[in-house]
């Protein structure tokens, strides 16, 4: 198995997934707690069912405020950045997200808003974001049945965006057969498995983020 393609010094990372609900919002608040790192999620949508990852990856990592940056847009329909925006009589676009581009300096995790081919607009996805800001990228995935030919694909779309892939991060029942599979077919790590919670809490998110640290992954 190849080792992992490079992290920035900084360890600056963009959060995406196979699918939504696989677990992004976590492995962003593992990232952010284990990295001491700022968080931004630029397009959020879902407001009207509740839906605040910003203020929960800041609750789950123990993040102060000054290491949450607010999102660029949010919207109340639970759908894409496109139709959501739609829905509000706007159009977001990715020169938007960039000019409101949080500094460089120091760890940033970076949290998309579903999986990579999901529009921002007409004409733009949210990869052409991935793209456009450069990151490498962790790719949050299901362990279970299926997450073979998901994970697949999608490390697939980033590498032929010309982004590195810096790991996958499964979570779900452990499937040492799946982990296998993805490890040796695309050719990147698992660099860690979060087991069925049985509930998402600050503690079980430092429990997570220290496995991360004792793994190395984070090194």
């Amino acid at each position: 198995m190849h080792a992992p393609e490079a992290l920035t010094a900084e360890r600056q990372v963009f959060v995406t997934g196979t699918d939504t609900g696989v677990g992004k919002t976590l492995v962003s608040a593992v990232l952010a707690r284990a990295w001491s790192a700022r968080y931004w999620k630029p397009l959020q949508t879902g407001a009207a069912d509740g839906d605040d990852d910003t203020g929960t990856v800041a609750t789950l990592a123990g993040l102060p405020p000054e290491r949450v940056h607010a999102p660029v847009r949010v919207y109340r329909d639970p759908s894409a950045p496109e139709r959501a925006a739609a829905l509000e009589g706007e159009r977001v676009s990715v020169a938007d997200v960039l000019a409101a581009r949080p500094s460089s300096a120091g760890p940033l995790v970076v949290e998309g808003a579903g999986g990579v081919l999901v529009p921002i607009n007409d004409r733009e996805s949210m990869l052409d974001l991935m793209a456009a800001l450069g990151l490498p990228v962790v790719i949050a995935a299901r362990s279970t049945l299926g997450t073979i030919n998901h994970t697949l694909l999608t490390v697939n779309a980033v590498r032929e965006r010309g982004l590195s892939v810096a790991g996958v991060i499964l979570s779900g029942p452990l499937a040492p057969h799946n982990r296998d599979a993805i490890e040796r077919h695309a050719q990147v790590p698992v660099i860690l498995q979060i087991p069925p919670l049985d509930a998402v809490t600050p503690a079980a998110v430092q429990d997570a983020a220290q496995a991360l640290l004792t793994a190395g992954a984070a090194g």
